[in-house]
């Protein structure tokens, strides 16, 4: 393993010579920074973070973290310094000292995080980064919504008095809110400096959620796999390596504003996506279309049950069909699909064998069996 910057610089040129990273990588690593940043991080060590950490080491800035210390550090490519304290209590000490040319934001969703941060760090950094979500919008009934299009509104009593544990017990009504809050109290504190960056679905190694591992662990046991609908809903995420590296390469350039940022670059149908899988994990499975009305019927938890996918009708119309050709102009790119899944694969039979047993989104194979033969049996 690379230990220090020259070695993982060394790395990485030998694998770019060699074509083993992908074209945006090899673009992105052999383009020099503008300037060598000072980058705090709120947050680093959960799943974008350590992305975020390493690529920002490997274009030559300077680490800061900032988080409860709860969880170990992975071991980073260079110097990073490490600063603790607890945004939920209020406890920012560590950050009175300091100076950075930006701050990016990763795990805030609710908006006393924000002010308390803006409190410490107003005039003590230059650019202020949230890492926000699609969920934000009033209304995803509409395909191709753009960065402007109306946003939740919060109807509680106060958004600044909501704490993680509240959010945590009405997750469903006041996630999107609560975000659009914190995107309005980062553009208090830091007018005319704030970049937001709106993702959806993040996936690959290190996603905790399973959401998106349901599927390259079905596909991969192979056998009859229940496709939902016909097989026409288009599906949007982005891996988080993608958008870490966006991420830093937006505040290198100082790019400021409002972004969408998931993919993939071109619309990806529900079928093409589980082909693609398919393809990737050694064909095993095949796939049976069962229509939205009767998983419905069959009370199926649409982006649960079945996760990251939502029937491309009513109400979620567009959800899998945001406009991203902001961000691509920005820069974003997407690696390839079979990279993120077998990172993500390799990623996931690294653990426990308790953990693996208890996957933490999706459904059971008895249930999926059961769906699939009530549908043929209504339909002799």
């Amino acid at each position: 393993m690379p230990s220090t910057r020259r070695e993982l610089l060394a790395a990485a040129a030998i694998a770019a010579g060699a074509g083993l990273l992908p074209l945006p990588l090899r673009r992105a690593m052999a383009e020099a920074p503008p300037r060598k940043l000072r980058i705090l991080i709120l947050g680093g060590t959960g799943f974008t973070g350590p992305a975020q950490v390493r690529y920002a080491l490997a274009r030559g800035h300077h680490v800061t973290l900032f988080n409860r210390g709860k969880r170990p550090s992975p071991e980073w490519p260079g110097e990073v310094v490490q600063l603790h304290g607890d945004r939920e209590t209020g406890d920012l000490k560590a950050l009175e000292d300091g100076e950075w040319d930006v701050c990016i934001d990763n795990p805030t969703s609710v908006p006393h995080w924000v002010r308390d941060a803006g409190q410490v760090l107003k005039g003590k950094v230059g650019q202020y980064v949230y890492i926000s979500s699609i969920s934000v919008y009033r209304d995803t009934s509409t395909a191709g919504m753009r960065e402007d299009a109306p946003l939740a509104v919060y109807t509680g009593e106060d958004p600044l008095k909501e704490t993680r544990d509240s959010l945590i017990a009405n997750m469903g009504e006041l996630f999107g809110p609560l975000k659009a809050a914190c995107e309005a109290e980062a553009e208090r504190w830091f007018p005319g400096r704030v970049t937001v960056i709106r993702p959806g679905y993040i996936v690959g190694a290190r996603d905790e959620t399973d959401r998106f591992t349901y599927w390259p662990r079905r596909v991969a046991e192979g056998g009859e796999v229940l496709m939902p609908g016909d097989g026409s809903d288009p599906l949007q995420f982005i891996d988080a390596r993608d958008l870490a590296e966006w991420t830093i390469r937006m505040v290198e350039r100082g790019r400021t504003g409002i972004f969408h940022a998931t993919g993939p670059a071109r619309p990806l149908s529900t079928r093409a996506f589980l082909d693609q899988l398919n393809v990737a994990l050694g064909g095993k499975a095949s796939f049976v279309s069962v229509p939205t009305g009767f998983l419905r019927e069959q009370k199926v938890q649409f982006g649960g049950d079945l996760p990251i996918w939502f029937p491309a009708e009513g109400e979620s119309l567009g959800f899998a069909q945001i406009d991203i050709r902001r961000a691509v102009g920005e820069g974003l790119s997407f690696r390839p699909l079979a990279d993120t899944v077998s990172d993500l694969m390799d990623w996931y039979g690294s653990l426990p064998p308790e953990r693996q047993a208890n996957p933490r989104a999706g459904m059971s194979r008895e249930r999926e069996a059961g769906l699939i033969a009530a549908w043929r049996a209504a339909n002799v």
